[in-house]
């Protein structure tokens, strides 16, 4: 669960594009980056909302900065995995990925920057009583991003994101060892979407009389993936892993 900020205190103000001006030097601070074009930042912070309500303000909100800046933290984020983790295959990496830079994970680390706060929201927005608050901070957070990326360029933009968000607040060694268990990521789904799982398992003589163990993985009773290894427990993850890339997108999604 995230915490809900006291919401947009800047636009309370009488001027708030001049508020947010004078918060500069704090949220500089904040976000350890100091921004050669100010107006950058600005923007990152102006909400659709806040846009459509003060025209003679503001000529442009956030959701631009916002597309760029998701696609630059992906990439980004790829980036990074690609170099730390060589013996993780394409899958395991594009989960820790999906976990690491989805919406509630940018909620998360806009909120330990410490700018949440800032801002710039409609009226009618302020009076929404938190709903689609989650999805405003994830893009105010990818706004930055992108705002970052063009004001001081990709390299920086990487030691930024590495510095400020995958150091600190990513544990890797944890997201990985839950890709690494296949069934484990299975069972959790199925419980969350209340769906019936289980393992058939028959000993399998294998070629040249090799002792093996095969696995019929059935997901409401329908026979989803099978499998055979040396050891029932191998057996049942090779399954689990047939079965996780047959419904990666909803188990990524959950």
């Amino acid at each position: 669960m995230f915490e809900i900020p006291h919401w947009s205190i800047i636009s309370l103000a009488m001027d708030p594009i001049s508020a947010l001006n004078k918060q500069i030097p704090l949220i500089e601070e904040r976000l350890g980056h100091a921004f050669k074009d100010k107006s950058l930042l600005i923007m990152a912070f102006v909400h659709r909302s806040f846009f459509n309500e003060y025209r003679d303000l503001v000529d442009q909100h956030n959701e631009r900065l916002e597309f760029l800046g998701d696609c630059v933290l992906g990439l980004l984020v790829s980036d990074y995995l690609y170099n730390l983790l060589p013996s993780q295959s394409e899958g395991d990496l594009s989960h820790i990925r999906a976990h690491i830079v989805d919406a509630s994970a940018c909620v998360q680390f806009l909120q330990k920057l410490g700018v949440a706060q800032y801002v710039l929201l409609g009226k009618g927005e302020r009076m929404n009583d938190g709903k689609g608050r989650e999805t405003i901070l994830a893009d105010l957070f990818e706004a930055l991003i992108g705002a970052i990326y063009l004001d001081r360029g990709y390299e920086y933009c990487e030691r930024f994101i590495q510095k400020r968000v995958i150091i600190p607040y990513v544990d890797i060694a944890r997201l990985e060892g839950k890709v690494i268990s296949y069934k484990s990521l299975l069972i959790e789904w199925c419980q969350k979407e209340k769906k019936q799982f289980h393992y058939d398992i028959f000993e399998d003589n294998g070629i040249g009389g090799e002792r093996l163990f095969g696995v019929r993985l059935s997901i409401d009773d329908k026979v989803i993936a099978k499998a055979r290894a040396t050891s029932k427990k191998k057996a049942e993850e090779k399954a689990s892993q047939r079965a996780y890339f047959a419904f990666q997108k909803k188990i990524d999604n959950k």
